[in-house]
């Protein structure tokens, strides 16, 4: 079975006020602090572009300019860099910039919930699947994660969204898949219900920052329902289409870093440190010395 279209556009919201970060983002959009040299914001849109996303649509919010400086020219910097021969920078500046209109931006003029971000985008996607990105889980992988995701896609149809085993006390902190038949890496999804309650949760299969929708998801979100948090939740539009069109679950190949906190991101930077062949042993040697003073 196959997706009737192919997913060409990708939804990045990153309206968010990272609260948990300040006072670092007090004047700094969470998306852009950086893991070694990139920032969170750039590691998601080229996860998006390996895996063949030709358009990256931005929600942003009050604040986020810096968003889109990063992922546009700089041509005083550029000229610094080549009156300087610094080539290899020039190319690193360069990287983010995407061919005009691949980026487009909309605005969320309220923080009313990961549902309501993704609803924003409604008519810039129009009738076709999408991708979602959140910024803030960073996946470290051999494969781009949304790509492993469209394989699912192109062989079983439908909505497929990441899914990673979790423990059973954090549960209450993510949306859970309530499993039915399982095919390797891939699970049915029965149901899924957000942010559980302790003890009540269907399973430790927690849905993290990665989807793959059919455009329905946009007629579930215009319904405006407002659910755990008093926040419109992606995870209850979501749920609305188990049963019309297929839903799994797909626990893909990597490791996720949860950068919106702050021990996952110390966590990512030293992962993202020690895979650099420039940093390595520095890294190495850092935690090692790091280590012994505990």
């Amino acid at each position: 079975m196959t997706t009737s279209k192919k997913v060409r556009k990708a939804i990045f919201p990153v309206g968010g006020l990272g609260t948990r970060f300040l006072p670092a983002t007090k004047a700094m959009p969470k998306e852009m602090l950086p893991v070694v040299d990139k920032p969170l914001i750039q590691y998601a849109v080229d996860e998006a572009v390996a895996a063949g996303i030709e358009q990256c649509i931005f929600v942003t919010g009050r604040g986020k300019g810096a968003i889109e400086d990063h992922f546009d020219y700089s041509y005083e910097l550029q000229d610094t860099l080549e009156a300087k021969g610094k080539k290899d920078l020039l190319s690193e500046v360069l990287a983010p910039v995407r061919t005009p209109g691949a980026i487009t931006y909309v605005r969320q003029q309220e923080p009313l919930g990961l549902g309501h971000a993704v609803w924003c985008a409604r008519n810039l996607v129009g009738d076709e699947p999408v991708a979602i990105l959140l910024a803030d889980d960073l996946i470290k992988s051999g494969r781009s994660c949304i790509a492993q995701m469209l394989d699912v896609v192109e062989q079983e149809g439908g909505n497929v969204i990441a899914a990673m085993e979790v423990q059973d006390e954090h549960t209450h902190r993510y949306g859970i898949i309530s499993p039915g038949q399982k095919k390797g890496a891939i699970t049915e999804v029965n149901s899924l219900v957000e942010k559980p309650a302790q003890g009540t949760s269907p399973s430790n299969l927690a849905v993290i920052g990665r989807y793959v929708l059919q455009p329905e998801i946009f007629d579930e979100l215009d319904r405006q329902e407002k659910g755990a948090g008093g926040e419109i939740q992606l995870t209850d539009a979501m749920a609305r289409l188990i049963g019309k069109q297929p839903f799994h679950g797909l626990a893909f190949d990597g490791e996720r870093f949860d950068c919106g906190d702050k021990l996952g991101y110390i966590e990512a930077t030293l992962a993202f440190g020690l895979g650099r062949d420039d940093l390595s042993d520095g890294v190495r040697s850092i935690v090692k010395s790091a280590y012994q003073s505990l």
